[in-house]
């Protein structure tokens, strides 16, 4: 397929996250070293980033342009305060490079209310979507460290059985594009039941509209513990649903990384080594950081939303994807599709 040089160019805030530049700068540098075709515009408060941009020798390199901000949006910040005062804020100026055609997506760890909000405002959505969607590919069992695409994770507290549809043609046509594959994609919605009764009447509407999809395999209703066996392709939820199970699942990582390390003791402590990195080689599909970014789909643009708390090697995830999915052309795809 072919691009231009504007989808090799990514807009990254500076300032979003827990960390800001202390991360969000060397991650950027080391994006440019993993491609060699990847041009970034950085935006964030000068006086914040000069001196990292100078220590990470950034600010005088060929493919990196930084773009001031006179503000940046604070994590707590109400989303209607955000909208209203976000001119001259690092997410609303990194935003503004897509609007303006100057970048081809868009990366910020910052406040996700306010980037669905001003993004929205700014990049405007794809006819025929009513809100856009975060949408993150998790671990599963299959194969080859295989993933499902599972979406809404926190942007839509409360959605229609019309949302979800949307979500789900959203989510079948991106599993598509970025596993490189033409079959159906097999669709699920997430439910408290696998039973065609269970569930509330959103949930079974839903089911009902999806059922008329021919681009999609509609496989029913799967249950929280079959998130990760692989069997969808596409996980449908609301967001309210959809945060709490991909924050239980990483919480859940995170727990069992801490027992085994305090659970090698005495003589099985000679053994903490070799099994820590035995049980790091197996759980490496798991970390949140491999898989860090979600889409904001339904835009158009390529908007990832980077998690809060991403260190550097996620943040550098979140950055090539947001390229490679520039390249192929995502928002164009999506609109075609819904057209």
């Amino acid at each position: 397929m072919s691009f231009s040089d504007r989808d090799l160019i990514v807009a990254l805030d500076l300032m979003g996250g827990d960390y800001g530049p202390s991360v969000t700068v060397p991650a950027a540098k080391q994006a440019l070293l993993i491609s060699e075709s990847l041009k970034l515009i950085l935006v964030g408060v000068e006086d914040e980033c000069r001196a990292e941009l100078r220590r990470c020798h950034l600010d005088s390199h060929e493919r990196v342009e930084f773009v001031p901000s006179e503000s940046m949006i604070s994590s707590d910040c109400p989303v209607a305060h955000a909208l209203r005062h976000s001119n001259g804020t690092s997410m609303r100026i990194a935003l503004e490079q897509v609007s303006q055609g100057r970048a081809g997506s868009c990366v910020s760890a910052g406040n996700t209310g306010a980037l669905m909000a001003i993004a929205s405002h700014v990049i405007h959505k794809i006819p025929n979507i009513d809100r856009p969607a975060l949408a993150a590919f998790v671990p599963s069992d299959a194969k080859d460290d295989g993933f499902s695409l599972m979406l809404d994770l926190g942007a839509n507290v409360s959605c229609s059985p019309e949302n979800l549809l949307q979500f789900a043609c959203m989510g079948a046509r991106e599993f598509q594009i970025v596993m490189n594959t033409e079959r159906r994609p097999r669709v699920a919605l997430l439910n408290v039941g696998i039973e065609h009764n269970k569930g509330n009447e959103c949930i079974k509407k839903a089911s009902e509209l999806l059922r008329d999809v021919e681009f999609i395999d509609f496989i029913g209703y799967i249950e929280g513990d079959s998130l990760f066996n692989s069997c969808a392709d596409v996980i449908v939820c609301d967001g309210f649903a959809g945060n709490v199970a991909l924050k239980t699942s990483e919480g859940l990582v995170r727990l069992i990384k801490s027992k085994t390390s305090r659970s090698m003791t005495g003589f099985w402590s000679l053994l903490k080594l070799p099994l820590a990195l035995f049980i790091r080689s197996k759980m490496k599909s798991l970390i949140p950081d491999t898989y860090n970014g979600a889409d904001l789909l339904g835009l158009q643009g390529v908007v990832i939303k980077s998690h809060g708390s991403a260190g550097k090697k996620a943040t550098v995830n979140a950055l090539i994807r947001a390229m490679h999915e520039a390249k192929a052309g995502l928002p164009r795809n999506l609109s075609n599709l819904l057209s």
